[in-house]
């Protein structure tokens, strides 16, 4: 009922623990507070959220427009409301290394276990489009410095992302990598690689946890969770998986009523009532209002003395 029943702390910690080489733990990515619970009930290992998500969610691209302040706090209402561990995605960390420093400890207050900072030019733009431009090593090693200094809690993941592969290639990939580990990193994010080859080539290369984005309609492949593993992954994400369904869902659904006047059709393919009230334990609210709020409302009789009131 109500919120996550462990402290960030704790969530952290597990996080830590479970990453370890070739685990392949999947983060599917939640698009709202609702859809952590449900990534929770499905048994998945983490929870990830996607800037994005976030971005779309407010009917934006993802070009760097949100502001750290939209992102702590959507993110905290998501991590809040599940065990799991929650990871963000913090962009380029909001601007330079002293932004970057406060955006790591706006996360960690927001109840977050982790988060990753990129090495794209600020503003940004999502990481499967053409013409990404990244920014220095000596820049990024910067921000990934500001990032690990600036946690109170030692257990935060500081993961760094590199998106080199798509504009120097595989080997400058490897060599950001192992550079962004020095300066700080727990983990390592490697964007966009072609083949499991690519992912197997970082994960040899770092002693830190890989991530592998699975994102649909990108620029790799939707390889499978053993095929990832095989090759050394610790984390796999799905990012947008569940925004792109809900939301083809809802157009299919709009499309009925227009067409048909009536959303009948698709009656069939919506959560239940009855589920839906299982998903936000409507049973475990009553018991608790029930149990507290045992008393009758006393009625005011005329010409009472206030005073008994």
């Amino acid at each position: 009922m109500l919120y996550s029943t462990k402290t960030p702390a704790a969530k952290r910690v597990a996080l830590r623990e479970m990453l370890t080489p070739g685990a392949a733990r999947q983060f599917p990515g939640a698009f709202n507070p609702l859809s952590a619970k449900l990534i929770s009930e499905k048994n998945f290992d983490g929870v990830y959220i996607s800037g994005a998500v976030l971005a779309n969610d407010l009917g934006l691209p993802d070009i760097g427009l949100t502001s750290l302040t939209e992102v702590a706090t959507r993110a905290g209402q998501i991590a809040r409301m599940t065990d799991l561990p929650s990871i963000v995605d913090a962009d380029t960390g909001f601007g330079e290394p002293m932004n970057v420093a406060r955006t790591i400890q706006e996360l960690e207050h927001a109840g977050l276990a982790g988060c990753h900072i990129e090495d794209q030019f600020n503003p940004k733009r999502c990481g499967h489009l053409d013409g990404k431009n990244v920014v220095d090593t000596e820049t990024m090693l910067k921000r990934v410095a500001a990032a690990a200094d600036a946690r109170i809690d030692g257990n935060f993941l500081i993961m760094a992302r590199t998106d080199i592969r798509a504009v120097e290639g595989l080997d400058a990939a490897v060599d950001r990598a192992k550079a962004m580990v020095d300066a700080g990193a727990d983990a390592i994010f490697p964007e966009a690689m072609k083949n499991v080859a690519e992912f197997e080539a970082i994960c040899n290369a770092v002693d830190v946890p890989v991530l592998a984005n699975m994102t649909e309609f990108g620029k790799s492949e939707l390889f499978k969770r053993q095929e990832l593993a095989d090759a050394g992954v610790a984390l796999i994400i799905y990012p947008v998986t569940l925004l792109r369904s809900a939301m083809g869902a809802a157009e299919r659904v709009l499309d009925a009523i227009s067409e048909d006047g009536t959303q009948q059709r698709e009656v069939d393919n919506m959560l239940t009532r009855s589920r839906l009230y299982e998903l936000v334990d409507y049973e475990a609210y009553n018991r608790f209002d029930t149990g507290i709020f045992n008393f009758q409302v006393p009625t005011l009789d005329i010409g009472s003395n206030s005073a008994n009131l």
